[in-house]
């Protein structure tokens, strides 16, 4: 059934890359789109088979969101957010699994998990507000993931810093239009949200640090590998996925481009060896970029099966992959985009839109490479590294 869905994308290509200009003029994806995508499947690949999800490997994920990534840019973006989503609720409340999925299994998500709100304890739960950015694909979505800080009961930061997951339905939380007005990813709809004195039950709500570090998964109870698998493998996942896809995408948009193309100094460009060569190395390198990424979490998943721990040293070294994956495959973008000329920049040219949205991915917090590399070298010297290097890994 998992291939059945990256079919089903493919079936659907020519209406991704179609609707990805109005996806862009909209500032999210068409209605129309998401209902493609309903249908499709890829929001389901990570969900439990008990609310109709076809509990994937991670990597036959990963391989649907690239696919359609490289078809249009903020379908696969929308895809890689929101279909890590399911993962998680797998393991949240049973109460409020229901509640997302009950009536409705093709109910979505969005999030994000940045800790800007605050969550101050009342009885049975906690009042909550704050304002989040990029939401992605969050015109869609009829429930959300919010990141908080756990709050005194004078609205201050409880010491020491403990952060949550907040999940709350669509009526407890407002999308700010027009909040999105950026030059890459238009098309993801990642508007601000914002919750003013929401109350948030007990189980609508999982400690964040627990989800990270794996406790949550272990206190659930899970016994299917793939909610066993580490965050730090599975959240960037979809980000570094649709990453990777874009510039799978611009490859074949500067293929098309250039096949018939004569550059500025009269020589046709499949007689250029200078062009050709770039485009020999840019393609060799994004798809050391995408076997880096597909390996990766392989690598992980068969550990996960075979009952290993996996340590902060394996963690950091899987985020150092991810983080290097994304950007070389964007690198290797900039060299074919430089050797396109002009008229590569005019918007009726899809490759410009491809360059502009593998950058904007590229910004994601996720993809900072300093901490993360930082980390995992002094891991693989036997240094325990501080705290501050320890984010999102």
């Amino acid at each position: 059934m998992t291939h059945q869905v990256l079919d089903n994308i493919v079936e659907i290509a020519d209406q991704l890359r179609d609707q990805a200009a109005e996806a862009e003029q909209l500032g999210k994806l068409p209605d129309e789109t998401a209902k493609k995508l309903r249908a499709a499947g890829p929001i389901k690949l990570l969900q439990p088979k008990r609310y109709g999800g076809f509990e994937a490997h991670p990597r036959d994920f990963a391989e649907t969101v690239m696919k359609a990534a490289s078809l249009d840019p903020a379908t696969g973006w929308v895809c890689g957010i929101v279909g890590v989503h399911p993962w998680q609720l797998a393991f949240a409340d049973p109460k409020v699994q229901e509640e997302v999925w009950g009536a409705d299994n093709d109910t979505w998500m969005a999030s994000p998990y940045a800790p800007t709100g605050i969550a101050r304890p009342v009885d049975g739960g906690y009042v909550f507000n704050g304002r989040w950015q990029f939401s992605s694909g969050t015109d869609h979505c009829d429930w959300i993931f919010l990141g908080a800080m756990l709050g005194e009961p004078d609205g201050t930061v409880a010491m020491p810093p403990t952060m949550l997951h907040m999940i709350l339905p669509r009526k407890d939380y407002e999308i700010v239009e027009d909040s999105w007005n950026v030059v890459g990813l238009k098309g993801t709809g990642s508007k601000d949200v914002v919750v003013k004195d929401a109350f948030v039950p007990d189980y609508r709500v999982m400690n964040g640090d627990h989800v990270i570090d794996g406790t949550a998964q272990r206190e659930y109870g899970v016994t299917e590998t793939l909610y066993k698998m580490p965050w730090s493998t599975m959240f960037p996942l979809g980000i570094s996925s649709a990453v990777v896809g874009i510039a799978e995408g611009a490859l074949a948009a500067h293929l098309d481009y250039q096949r018939d193309r004569v550059g500025a100094q009269g020589t046709a460009i499949k007689d250029d060896p200078y062009v050709l060569f770039a485009i020999g190395e840019a393609a060799a390198d994004i798809n050391a970029a995408r076997q880096e990424l597909l390996t990766n979490v392989d690598t992980i998943w068969d550990l996960v099966e075979s009952g290993r721990e996996i340590d902060f040293a394996t963690r950091a070294a899987v985020r150092r992959t991810q983080v290097r994956a994304a950007w070389r495959a964007v690198r290797a973008v900039d060299e074919i985009f430089a050797r396109s000329g002009g008229n590569a920049l005019r918007e009726d040219k899809p490759l410009q839109r491809y360059w502009r949205d593998a950058h904007a991915g590229l910004n994601h917090a996720i993809h900072v490479p300093s901490t993360v590399y930082h980390a995992s070298a002094l891991s693989s010297l036997g240094v325990e590294p501080a705290a501050n290097l320890r984010s999102m890994i």
